[in-house]
């Protein structure tokens, strides 16, 4: 197995792409923590995995949670090989004069903010496995942004810059990392980037942009973290996969 002894967080982790994302690495023989702040979503996870997953409650925006977070897995499985950081929030598709101050600390503290968190807790420990890998799940919004989520696009391409500075500062401790773009996918936050409701219709509407027509889904970005995690990607860093079915042509 692609994972075996290793041992991963992934924030996010209670549905979508976290957890589609979690239920790979398990499958390739990784202990994994599911950290959500969904209590029940997160539990419902971790049973469905099996002995191999525990779940976790954690607010990424908040250090206490995220060094809880940290040293509870370190505590349950012995250490730390893998950080996901998929966890994020988005504002209502709408214009950016309207999106509220509330909305958009909360977007810049769940999907900036917390990268900052999670690597002051989780670098310690990677260090002392001899390295590790630290994905991010970005977006295609922070390299091809569009009207109506400005500020949500803003904070994705501050995720994507923090990814090559963060692997630039931490190849000589031997911990690599990479970020994943996504299309906009099959997840609860579907009718939120849409703006609209989640008919066939309005679908279509945004699958006319993507080539091979089609929302992504996590079983799509579980693949390409799951490359990123592998010891096979070893001497791949800072780099972004767009998982978008061409959108980003």
């Amino acid at each position: 197995m692609r994972l075996a002894g290793k041992i991963a967080i992934v924030t996010g982790a209670a549905s979508g792409f976290g957890r589609g994302i979690a239920e790979a690495f398990a499958r390739e023989g990784a202990s994994v923590m599911i950290a959500d702040r969904d209590t029940k979503g997160a539990a419902a996870v971790a049973a469905g995995i099996g002995k191999s997953a525990v779940p976790f409650t954690c607010d990424v925006a908040l250090k206490a949670d995220v060094d809880a977070m940290v040293a509870a897995c370190v505590q349950t499985f012995g250490g730390l090989d893998i950080l996901v950081n998929n966890a994020g929030v988005t504002h209502k598709n709408q214009s950016l004069l309207t999106v509220t101050e509330e909305d958009f600390d909360r977007i810049y503290a769940v999907n900036v903010k917390s990268i900052f968190l999670t690597t002051l807790a989780a670098v310690p420990e990677l260090e002392k496995r001899g390295g590790g890998s630290i994905i991010i799940t970005a977006s295609t919004a922070g390299v091809r942004p569009r009207p109506g989520l400005t500020w949500y696009n803003g904070s994705k391409g501050a995720a994507l810059t923090l990814t090559k500075s963060m692997a630039a500062e931490l190849a000589t401790k031997n911990i690599r990392v990479n970020a994943i773009n996504p299309v906009i996918g099959e997840t609860g936050m579907i009718e939120q980037f849409m703006g609209m409701p989640d008919t066939p219709e309005n679908r279509a509407k945004f699958t006319a942009g993507i080539p091979l027509g089609r929302f992504s889904k996590p079983s799509d970005i579980a693949n390409a973290a799951l490359f990123f995690a592998d010891p096979a990607s070893a001497f791949i860093t800072g780099t972004a996969i767009e998982v978008d079915g061409g959108r980003c042509i």
